[in-house]
C-alpha cells in the first residue's frame, strides 16, 4: 500500500519521551519483534529484525555494529533466522534486562 506521493508507510514504533526512565519488561508481551528479510546484490536472502521493549519504547535491535542475518538461500530461513535472534534477544533481556 502506498500514500499519495508513492511511498510505502514505514513501521511507527511507540513513542519515546526524553526523559523517561527505563522500564524492564516482565513478559514476552511486553516486546515486540518485526522480522523480515531482503535481497542483497548477491541474490541471497538477509534477515532484517526490530526488537522493541513497549514498556519503554527501547529499540534492543539492531544496534550499532550488530552483524548482518544471512545470507541465506531462501526468503524462509531468513525470517526464521531474523524470529529465533529476536526471540533470543527478548529472552536475554527478560533475564538481564538492558536499562
Amino acid at each position: 500500500m502506498e500514500n499519495a506521493k508513492g511511498r510505502k508507510p514505514k513501521v511507527v514504533l511507540y513513542p519515546r519521551h526524553i526523559n523517561q526512565p527505563p522500564i524492564p519488561g516482565l513478559t514476552e508481551d511486553d516486546f515486540a519483534i518485526y522480522a523480515s528479510y531482503q535481497i542483497n546484490a548477491g541474490g541471497m536472502f538477509v534477515g532484517l529484525l526490530k526488537v522493541v521493549r513497549k514498556t519503554d519504547s527501547r529499540l534492543l535491535f539492531p544496534y550499532e555494529g550488530a552483524a548482518s542475518i544471512g545470507p541465506f538461500r531462501n526468503k524462509f530461513e531468513a525470517v526464521r533466522a531474523a524470529e529465533d535472534l529476536g526471540r533470543e534477544i527478548v529472552a536475554g533481556d527478560l533475564r538481564t534486562p538492558e536499562l
